[in-house]
């Protein structure tokens, strides 16, 4: 979403650090340090990716003992299932909680954004993305600062994705003066 743009959307449409930290993408000042950091970072897209980022998901909070066999099998309800990865640490081959799966069809990514998003697998809540890495020009991932997530507590909350999409802004009319007691006293 772009502050200039004339279609408003709730989701990003590009990915700028300082304006995913806010609530309505319209901020130009970062107020963390994470943002900071996203935006001294260089990132490039892995170019070894391949499919179709239109039928990719991202899919979070997977359950640590969730196996790629259970998210194939569970998203497959949406539609057929290309390929499908749970990403794992490199030396100890424990997941890392998160997964991308590939549709046939674009129109079953959507369905799986609707329907699998907050379902609950091994009795862990999902979160279901849309792929951000080939889609949103400037994406910075979390470990760089960027990313959708966050926690209330530190402050770092990231806008413009499903969990926390941004809220419409309430734009302000500068024509006339604002007086909110009636009775102001105008100085000449």
């Amino acid at each position: 979403m772009t502050h200039d743009s004339k279609i408003w959307s709730k989701y990003a449409e590009e990915y700028d650090p300082v304006k995913i930290g806010s609530i309505d993408g319209t901020d130009t000042v970062p107020h963390d340090r994470a943002i900071i950091r996203a935006l001294n970072s260089e990132y490039t897209p892995n170019k070894l990716v391949r499919g179709n980022p239109e039928c990719t998901v991202f899919v979070g909070r997977l359950n640590p003992r969730t196996t790629q066999e259970t998210i194939e099998k569970e998203f497959s309800k949406c539609g057929r299932v290309v390929y499908c990865r749970l990403v794992r640490e490199a030396v100890t081959g424990r997941s890392r909680r998160y997964a991308f799966v590939e549709f046939s069809r674009p129109e079953n990514a959507e369905r799986a954004l609707r329907l699998m998003h907050r379902e609950f697998v091994d009795g862990a809540e999902l979160l279901v993305e849309r792929e951000a890495e080939r889609r949103l020009s400037g994406w910075r991932p979390r470990r760089l600062g960027g990313g959708f997530g966050g926690h209330r507590t530190s402050g770092q909350l990231r806008f413009g994705g499903v969990d926390r999409p941004f809220q419409k802004p309430i734009l302000l009319e500068t024509t006339r003066p604002f007086f909110p007691d009636s009775r102001a006293v105008h100085h000449s």
